[in-house]
């Protein structure tokens, strides 16, 4: 009698991995999906997002552009004028200002010009954020941007299994997203998780609360999510239990998460790593104060990249930064107010 044979154990995967899975079955399920983008195709994308997709869906589905991101979301909104759904790849997001004016002029406004007739399922998505020396140029969080944009969703996740399930919520919106991928989170192996063997799709505009947490809240998105769960973990030996929202959508943004946590908590500290002048910290702070100050014991607060380009040196890019030093102190600050 033979040994009944065991399944093999589920394996853990990395937030690049998740981005690509989410690619691959989509344009499997979607015919009528097209990707665009600078070296897509052949290369296979600069960080790998892209690899083996042009070998098995062919060059006339993945299409390797010219160096013009104005010509990458010009092609991408007529592709989608003419029935099709388009993901559009920024090699860096910090690019994506030499296409800004297809975004927030074109894509952007097609639905509200047609008095809701048309339809445009962009979806631009690339590389963003610091911590990883890339200096500035290659550094950025241009968020803000977008979210000031009517007839645009942003996305940032910070997980590989939300990084999967929003870009799938996001190929299937019928709506223009800007989707932000965080390059340092790509392969980091800390943050891999086991992924649903099923196909899921995450809505765009819920929050999460990644901790539970009674004397302040933390609310972020992206890579400094994880800024927040350390320095609230470095909290408990304070005295001071903190709660970490994570946004995971920026547009449309989830108000009842946060206001039910400053209901609970009382004081609030929105981090980023974007400049803090017109950045989407100010934004959450406002709304805040305007819909539930009755529940603030203490100031709202910000921790944000400093109104400096992102620096190459390191010691000095970690001081333009956001950091846990900086989150635990601010904490301290609140509580103590």
């Amino acid at each position: 009698m033979s040994a009944v044979a065991e399944a093999p154990a589920a394996v853990k995967k990395n937030y690049v991995t998740a981005v690509k899975e989410a690619l691959f079955e989509e344009m499997e399920s979607n015919p009528d999906l097209i990707c665009e983008g600078e070296d897509i195709g052949i290369l296979g994308g600069a960080f790998g997002v892209t690899e083996g997709l042009q070998a098995k869906y062919g060059e006339h589905r993945v299409i390797d552009m010219p160096i013009s991101e104005g010509c990458i979301i010009g092609t991408a909104v007529g592709m989608a004028l003419g029935g099709k759904t388009v993901m559009a790849e920024m090699q860096f997001i910090d690019f994506i200002s030499c296409g800004f004016d297809q975004i927030v002029n074109m894509m952007a406004t097609y639905n509200y010009r047609t008095a809701g007739e048309v339809n445009m399922p962009v979806v631009v998505r690339g590389p963003a954020g610091a911590y990883g020396g890339g200096a500035l140029y290659h550094s950025q969080m241009n968020e803000a941007w977008f979210c000031n944009a009517p007839g645009l969703k942003v996305i940032c996740p910070s997980t590989p299994y939300d990084a999967k399930g929003l870009l799938k919520g996001a190929l299937r919106d019928g709506n223009p997203c800007i989707f932000f991928e965080i390059k340092e989170l790509y392969r980091k192996s800390s943050i891999a998780e086991i992924l649903p063997e099923e196909d899921y799709a995450i809505p765009l505009g819920k929050a999460v609360v990644r901790r539970e947490g009674s004397d302040l809240t933390f609310v972020s998105y992206g890579q400094n999510v994880y800024h927040c769960l350390q320095a609230a973990e470095e909290l408990v030996a304070l005295g001071v239990n903190a709660e970490v929202i994570d946004i995971r959508t920026l547009v449309p943004l989830d108000e009842d998460t946060i206001f039910n946590s400053i209901a609970k908590t009382n004081r609030l500290i929105v981090v980023n790593e974007a400049p803090m002048t017109c950045g989407f910290a100010g934004e959450i702070v406002a709304r805040v104060s305007e819909k539930a100050f009755e529940h603030l014991e203490s100031p709202p607060m910000r921790i944000t990249r400093l109104d400096t380009p992102v620096p190459w040196v390191k010691p000095l890019e970690l001081h333009v930064l956001p950091s846990v030093e900086k989150l635990v102190a601010a904490a301290l600050k609140s509580v103590r107010f």
